[in-house]
């Protein structure tokens, strides 16, 4: 193995074969000699950063909704008590994780202008990591901002092979889909690399994963590698060996794991495929072959693949959007059939509401895998979920009318220590989202002093003193 030292193994090592690259997990191998401590190899104190956007808001965030308290709680501060209908009711086995911020104000998605007014369905995802107001064109002179994980990989991301990595998990290809005079690039994308610069998103597991392990050699290796149908694994089989060789009987353990789950991961994409090319009846018959129809299996494959890219350090930074706004996609798992778009639009009906919040419960219930998966992976003794931010939020609050005050926002991770968890803040009436995203950000040692309509910052991680 020619990146071998002797000394030590080196922290960016690959497992090369045919059409194949598989970067490897932080392993005790990779402690330089003369170090101290497994901490002291860590391949990064920085935080990893996880953006995932929801659409639609949450019932909590309409006047009834709120008063049954379907997101935020009825305590602030710490060991706050989520009510059985609350939207978020499946992360309590997380709550040492969990910071929910509550009644802040996304304005930057609000209509300006009469032309504008109703079209929050078509700019309100690009303003969700910006929290900037997108420009109504449908030209090529799109205009909104440079978005919080985009800002965060220009000065965080640049080591890793991937400076950032954008998933989804519904069709972005709407071709004139759009309205009200919106491009779709604000529809379609939530990473905006500068303000006319919006970042394609992938939705197809099998195009991510041939981005983790596909890489490094040529097009013509990869498609062979393809075709044969074989596992990625099989083609770097003479590199494993000779790494495993070099390794003490722990990291063999930790290796072998490790690619126990690339080989899952991959066995699973080629069911989905195998499947979906069988010629059977699909749900969704115009997504490709790799996409599962199954929300559930889908969100899990994309989840499964984001902590692979974490564990290995290809990327550090990552955005989710989990879904595409006014569709009319329903989720008969989560108890009943209603579309997602017009169960948002519930008219106040009481039962219309809960029908809705239904819904809401089943798609923030995904969230618990990618904690489990966060907690179960360690680097360096520690998880990642400890190492990890995650914002999980949307740019509306109550659908029903298109409002954007007092939108949901919740933190997931500890940060490095940057989070405490177990914390419900709420933000005073009128604070800006961007104050709360700024505060965090510039925690994790972003220098900026100012994001979207920020007009200070809100701290997010204070823990509150017990006076009992």
């Amino acid at each position: 193995m020619s990146l071998i030292t002797g000394k030590y193994l080196p922290r960016r090592t690959f497992l090369r074969g045919a059409g194949a690259a598989v970067a490897l997990p932080y392993l005790d191998a990779m402690l330089p000699a003369g170090l101290g401590s497994k901490a002291e190899a860590s391949p990064t104190d920085v935080t990893r950063l996880v953006c995932i956007e929801e659409v639609h808001g949450l019932p909590g965030c309409n006047e009834w909704g709120a008063s049954q308290h379907l997101f935020a709680p009825a305590a602030e501060g710490r060991d706050f008590k989520m009510s059985d209908d609350n939207a978020l009711k499946s992360l309590e086995p997380y709550q040492e994780y969990l910071t929910i911020v509550s009644n802040t104000d996304v304005r930057m998605a609000e209509a300006f202008t009469g032309p504008e007014i109703g079209g929050d369905h078509f700019r309100s995802s690009a303003v969700f990591l910006t929290q900037s107001h997108p420009k109504q064109t449908q030209g090529s002179d799109i205009w909104c901002g440079t978005s919080l994980d985009q800002y965060y990989a220009q000065r965080f991301g640049q080591a890793t092979p991937m400076p950032s990595m954008q998933l989804c998990i519904e069709n972005l290809d709407q071709a004139g889909g759009c309205t009200y005079n919106y491009s779709c690039a604000y529809t379609d994308s939530i990473s905006w690399a500068s303000p006319n610069e919006p970042l394609p998103m992938i939705r197809d597991p099998r195009v991510a994963f041939e981005m983790l392990f596909g890489a490094g050699s040529t097009p013509e290796e990869r498609a062979e590698r393809r075709a044969t149908r074989r596992s990625i694994l099989d083609w770097i089989l003479s590199d494993a060996a000779e790494v495993r060789n070099e390794l003490g009987n722990i990291d063999r353990l930790r290796m072998d794991r490790y690619l126990d789950h690339v080989r899952e991961v991959e066995r699973r994409i080629q069911m989905v495929e195998g499947y979906n090319n069988s010629g059977e009846t699909r749900e969704l018959p115009d997504a490709p072959p790799g996409v599962p129809d199954s929300f559930t299996e889908h969100m899990q494959l994309l989840f499964d693949l984001q902590v692979l890219a974490l564990e290995t350090d290809m990327t550090r930074v990552i955005s989710f959007k989990t879904g595409r706004d006014a569709q009319n996609r329903s989720f008969p798992e989560s108890g009943t059939n209603s579309p997602f778009h017009p169960a948002s639009h519930h008219g106040n009906r009481e039962e219309r509401i809960m029908d809705f919040n239904t819904i809401c419960q089943y798609r923030v219930g995904q969230l618990p895998y990618l904690l489990e998966q966060l907690k179960n992976t360690e680097e360096g003794g520690v998880s990642l979920l400890d190492k990890t931010a995650i914002i999980w939020g949307s740019p509306m609050a109550d659908a029903n009318i298109h409002n954007h005050r007092r939108a949901p926002l919740m933190f997931l991770g500890r940060a490095n220590g940057h989070l405490t968890g177990n914390l419900h803040v709420k933000a005073p009436d009128g604070t800006p989202m961007a104050n709360a995203m700024l505060a965090l950000v510039q925690s994790l040692g972003l220098e900026l002093e100012s994001f979207g309509d920020s007009n200070g910052t809100l701290s997010v991680a204070e823990p509150i003193t017990d006076t009992d």
